[in-house]
């Protein structure tokens, strides 16, 4: 490794498969994405990571999908006790009541609909954006909505990379 590799990545490249595995589950529960990614190890660069992680994400089945989107809280309940899930899921930390009521409804709505809950990449997001966001996805048919859910476990799956590129344990 080159001495610009980030020491979180070079960690990750160097701890044994089943602690990497397990560091891969916390970013996605995919397993098929998750062996993919192990299997390619060691990563020269976090791009090269990003690079893997996209690849892989967009050959995940939908069975895949949807085991990586069990693994997701529905937006305005994160998991108790996960500071990841609390992090990304910010933008409802100070949300009205009102809002939070209306997220819930949505979200009801949104997972009966397609069998699975919202997902967004949250990071960054307030909550009126995150309900506007799910306002215009609940009529999108289920092959759009699946092409847009796999964007956006893209996209989350690079922030939690990146975080283990950079050696943030949290």
């Amino acid at each position: 490794m080159s001495s610009t590799t980030p020491q979180g990545l070079t960690r990750f490249n160097t701890v044994d498969a089943s602690e990497a595995q397990a560091a891969l589950h916390e970013v996605c529960a995919s397993r098929a994405w998750g062996s993919k990614l192990l299997a390619q190890r060691p990563y020269a660069t976090t791009d090269a990571l990003f690079t893997a992680s996209d690849a892989a994400t967009a050959e995940l089945s939908a069975e895949d999908l949807a085991e990586a989107m069990a693994g997701h809280p529905p937006i305005g309940r994160p998991k108790a006790g996960d500071p990841t899930s609390n992090r990304e899921q910010s933008g409802m930390a100070g949300a009205s009541d009102d809002l939070k009521a209306e997220m819930l409804e949505l979200n009801l709505a949104y997972q009966e609909k397609f069998g699975h809950v919202f997902l967004i990449c949250a990071s960054g997001r307030t909550g009126e954006q995150m309900r506007d966001a799910v306002r215009n996805r609940i009529d999108n048919t289920p092959e759009q909505e699946r092409e847009i859910v796999r964007v956006e476990l893209g996209k989350i799956n690079r922030i939690r990379l990146n975080r283990i590129a950079e050696g943030d344990p949290a």
